[in-house]
């Protein structure tokens, strides 16, 4: 019998793949790449016990428009110089795996490298507003999820719609939350919570010209 082949089971890993190796995966249009990212993944990876994190660099993000989108390969190119991190990878994966949705991002990684424990990043500005992405609690049912409280939106963050949802999957952060049994998500934070935005810093660079 032939096993049907998918896109995914071709595309090449953006890094090591040892058997059990922990890996937070950071979507996003990163239009651009900012120290927000840089310290969300840094703060994972400390207090997440995670061995690497994978910026995944969104051919097009289906929530925002693409007016004052920079192109994919500008972008992507700007993000790999960006990144100074040795266990950071910024990756094209999306674009070869042409997803666009998260939830199909995730399922076609977790098909292409079962022998990785997937985490997913994302910042509290995020899960409040999650509510809108495709198959939004299918996230929570297929990989465990850490929030990165960031600065105006924590509060909001862990009473929303998704907070709400998946009340009883929370728990306090957990270096071992990558090799649990979704759902399980956590909130990680630190006392400097960084403020970058990608659209504060597209501003001030249009107000310079």
């Amino acid at each position: 019998m032939t096993t049907l082949r998918t896109k995914s089971d071709w595309v090449s890993p953006p890094g090591p793949v040892e058997s059990g190796l922990r890996v937070g995966l950071l979507g996003g249009s990163f239009n651009p790449a900012h120290e927000g990212h840089s310290h969300a993944s840094e703060l994972a990876l400390k207090q997440l016990g995670l061995d690497y994190v994978w910026w995944l660099v969104s051919p097009q993000n289906p929530l925002k428009e693409t007016q004052g989108m920079a192109g994919f390969d500008e972008r992507l190119a700007a993000t790999k110089k960006f990144n100074r991190h040795p266990r950071v990878i910024v990756t094209d994966i999306e674009n070869q795996l042409a997803t666009r949705f998260t939830i199909d991002t995730l399922r076609a990684l977790k098909r292409r490298f079962p022998q990785l424990c997937f985490v997913w990043l994302m910042g509290s500005d995020n899960l409040v507003q999650i509510p809108r992405w495709r198959n939004w609690q299918e996230i929570f049912a297929n990989v465990p999820v850490a929030v990165i409280a960031r600065p105006g939106t924590a509060l909001a963050a862990l009473s929303s719609k998704a907070a709400t949802r998946f009340r009883s999957a929370y728990m306090s952060p957990n270096r071992h939350i990558a090799v649990m049994q979704p759902p399980a998500w956590t909130m990680i934070d630190d006392r400097r919570r960084n403020p970058s935005s990608a659209t504060h810093l597209r501003k001030n660079h249009t107000s310079r010209k």
